[in-house]
């Protein structure tokens, strides 16, 4: 025989424990090279840039690369 709970959870329990569960939006910044909208502590996917130093090449539109 399985588990059984032993009374009711109320509505105002259950909705406190599904709380935690919501989605949240990644907080965004600007990007300080190119100003595109970025996720702060991360490189930018535009530019490459992380902390003033190009980490990613990020080729041009219409290159080979």
């Amino acid at each position: 025989m399985g588990a059984v709970p032993k009374s009711k959870i109320s509505r105002h329990r259950r909705g406190n424990r599904r709380r935690n569960q919501a989605l949240t939006a990644p907080t965004l910044v600007t990007c300080p090279h190119c100003g595109k909208w970025m996720q702060s502590h991360h490189t930018c996917k535009n530019c490459g840039m992380y902390r003033d130093r190009q980490i990613i090449v990020i080729a041009e539109p219409g290159t080979d690369e």
